[in-house]
C-alpha cells in the first residue's frame, strides 16, 4: 500500500527581533527578511548603522530552523522549499500577520520592505497578497517569485521606490540570471525602480543599505 500525507492545523509559537525603539522621532519602520541560514537577531546586524533615532527595525524569523554544516553548530533557518510551498507560504503568510498586529504601529511611518536572498520571495509575496502599503521596497540578492504580476502591485501606484541590489560576482546570481531578474522587476513595476550592482559575491551590502534613506 502507499503511503498517505494527512494534513491538520495547530497553534504554533515563534520569536522575531527588533533594533532600536519606536519613538515619536522614528522616521523609518524596516521589516527586513533574512536569508537562508540566517536568525533574525544576527540579522539585525546589518543594520546597525543606520540612525537608531530615527529608523526601527523588525527582522521576523523563519521557522524551519537546522544545523549548518558541516560543523552542525551553528543554527540557521529556511522560509521555504519546494515541498508544500504553498501551504508553507501561507504559514509565512500569517506569521507575518502576527508579527505586524503586535507591532501595531502607525501608518504615518515610512514603511521599508527589505528582503536578502530567500528573503526577497516572502518580502514580495507579502506586499503582493497583504496589499501592504510601503515607500521602499528593497530585493537584495534574492529571485523574484514566478507567480507574481503587475496586476500584484498596482496597488502602489509611484509611491512605493524599488531597488534591486546585487553583488557582480554573486555566485547564485550569473549574468544571465541578473539579466532575467532586471527584466522582471521593470515589468513588474514599471517605474520607480533603481538597479543597484556592486562588487561583492552573496553578501549584504551594509554601505548600500545605510545609503537608502
Amino acid at each position: 500500500m502507499n503511503p498517505t500525507e494527512r494534513e491538520i492545523s495547530y497553534q504554533t509559537t515563534n520569536s522575531y527581533s527588533t533594533l532600536n525603539q519606536f519613538t515619536e522621532s522614528t522616521k523609518n519602520i524596516w521589516f527586513v527578511c533574512h536569508g537562508m541560514g540566517y536568525l533574525s537577531q544576527y540579522f539585525l546586524k546589518y543594520f546597525k548603522d543606520l540612525n537608531p533615532e530615527e529608523n526601527y527595525i523588525i527582522a521576523p524569523q523563519a521557522q524551519s530552523k537546522y544545523y549548518i554544516p558541516p560543523a552542525f553548530k551553528h543554527v540557521g533557518a529556511s522560509w521555504l522549499t519546494k515541498e508544500n510551498t504553498l501551504k508553507e507560504t501561507d504559514n509565512v503568510m500569517r506569521y507575518f500577520d502576527a508579527v505586524l498586529d503586535a507591532e501595531q504601529l502607525p501608518k504615518d511611518k515610512n514603511l521599508i520592505v527589505f528582503g536578502y536572498s530567500q528573503g526577497v520571495s516572502v518580502a514580495m509575496r507579502y506586499v503582493a497578497r497583504r496589499k501592504l502599503m510601503c515607500s521602499q521596497m528593497v530585493l537584495h540578492s534574492g529571485g523574484i517569485p514566478k507567480e507574481l504580476i503587475a496586476d500584484d502591485f498596482n496597488f502602489l501606484k509611484d509611491q512605493c521606490k524599488v531597488s534591486l541590489i546585487y553583488g557582480t560576482e554573486d555566485e547564485y546570481l550569473n549574468a544571465e540570471r541578473m539579466q532575467s531578474e532586471t527584466k522582471r522587476v521593470h515589468g513588474l513595476f514599471d517605474r520607480n525602480v533603481s538597479i543597484i550592482p556592486f562588487d561583492g559575491k552573496h553578501i549584504v551590502n551594509v554601505e548600500l543599505i545605510n545609503g537608502l534613506v
